[in-house]
């Protein structure tokens, strides 16, 4: 073995871009290390979250996959590698030039390292063997997920929301409609003193008639009354702390009296060995969000096209994507009073939402007019939708 692939920081759709890539360069890849460094401050190790020889054995035939680098290479000569984003083959076969001068290649960054389209169909097929067959959560993650879905379902159907009201991402975003002033200034300066959001001064409500916040629970609460479900819906909040807590919680509550979270599903036995782990308990809320009969998500994000994503593959499982800029528009109007929250209302909600259910189609492409990398950028995440190369036509009922 003389070729071997470190990566550190990804989580399930960056080590899925880190195996094909390893597939590329023809190398062995080494059981990716998570960033304990970002946001999540978290600890967990790939065996934590994942069952990792179910994953080395699961794609023997695709890739050799070590546990850790061998003794024996230690002092191999070595380079630290930022791979472009969203490259093509072309580029990981060109690249694996690099095995002339090293025989250990460590890459620090690996999100969106792979480009969604154009790329071999197996080269594709392989990022869906990874993602849906080989990474398979560790046997607690998986056991509580189960737990948590037999509960609810023992109600009935019910519908998981991907809330992302939370301080990381509403100071990110710097959305601050329904905030107090000084909830809207504590999110200023989080969002001054991360060094690594570039955006600094965001005029919120400009984000917000611009669709690029993420829905309040409030106004979550008359989405989901006008598309129809009543009021004795389950919902499960997969989600981390929600800004304000039941302060803001309370409007949703009050519409669908039915909402719960993990840390109100499970007992403080079963959550105990997951606590102060960020990555383990979002583990948790994706596999209740995978096998929901809906699932929502106030905002676009990483886990959210992971999701949907997956759903797709399962069969084209409903996904409702609320339409945030057309929403906007409508609850504007019913605060200004031009609306009524009616049957009239409620016919414009589903008429928005109609194609926004998770149907099988293709992927998008880049937003018309833009150029160079930012083309790859706006394109739809191929995880988002793995439709044609990893869904067989026959799945479409």
């Amino acid at each position: 073995m003389d070729t071997v692939l470190v990566s550190s920081q990804p989580i399930n759709m960056q080590i899925c871009d880190m195996v094909a890539v390893a597939r590329l360069m023809n190398a062995t890849l080494i059981i990716p290390q998570l960033d304990k460094r970002s946001f999540w401050q978290d600890t967990s190790t790939f065996s934590d979250i994942f069952d990792e020889s179910h994953f080395i054995k699961a794609l023997e035939n695709d890739v050799h996959i070590v546990s850790e680098l061998p003794k024996e290479m230690e002092s191999a000569p070595r380079v630290r590698k930022h791979f472009t984003s969203w490259s093509s083959a072309s580029y990981y076969e060109g690249m694996s030039q690099m095995w002339k001068d090293y025989e250990v290649i460590h890459v620090p960054k690996s999100d969106s390292r792979l480009a969604n389209n154009d790329l071999p169909v197996d080269i594709q097929r392989l990022r869906c063997r990874a993602m849906y067959y080989a990474l398979r959560f560790s046997n607690p993650i998986e056991s509580l997920g189960k737990k948590l879905v037999e509960r609810l379902k023992s109600h009935g159907p019910y519908i998981a929301l991907h809330l992302r009201y939370e301080k990381d991402m509403l100071a990110f975003t710097g959305c601050t409609y329904g905030l107090t002033d000084i909830e809207a200034g504590e999110l200023k300066i989080l969002r001054e003193n991360t060094n690594h959001w570039k955006m600094k001064g965001i005029n919120s409500t400009e984000q917000r008639l611009g669709g690029f916040c993420p829905l309040t629970p409030k106004e979550v609460g008359v989405f989901l009354h006008s598309m129809g479900y009543p009021s004795s819906t389950w919902i499960y909040i997969a989600a981390g702390d929600i800004y304000g807590g039941e302060t803001y919680l309370s409007d949703l509550r009050s519409q669908f009296p039915n909402l719960v979270s993990k840390e109100s599903l499970a007992t403080v036995e079963e959550l105990k060995e997951f606590a102060k782990h960020a990555t383990q308990t979002a583990a948790i809320d994706y596999i209740v969000s995978i096998e929901s009969d809906v699932f929502i998500p106030s905002y676009t994000g990483n886990m959210a096209r992971a999701v949907e994503g997956h759903r797709r593959f399962l069969g084209h499982r409903k996904t409702i994507n609320p339409d945030r800029k057309g929403l906007v528009k409508l609850f504007d109007m019913l605060e200004k009073g031009e609306l009524k929250e009616d049957t009239k209302f409620s016919s414009l909600v589903i008429d928005m939402h109609k194609h926004r259910q998770g149907a099988p189609r293709k992927r998008y492409g880049s937003l018309p007019g833009s150029k160079g990398r930012d083309r790859f950028r706006t394109e739809e995440s191929f995880y988002e939708n793995p439709f044609p190369e990893c869904i067989c036509p026959t799945d479409h009922h």
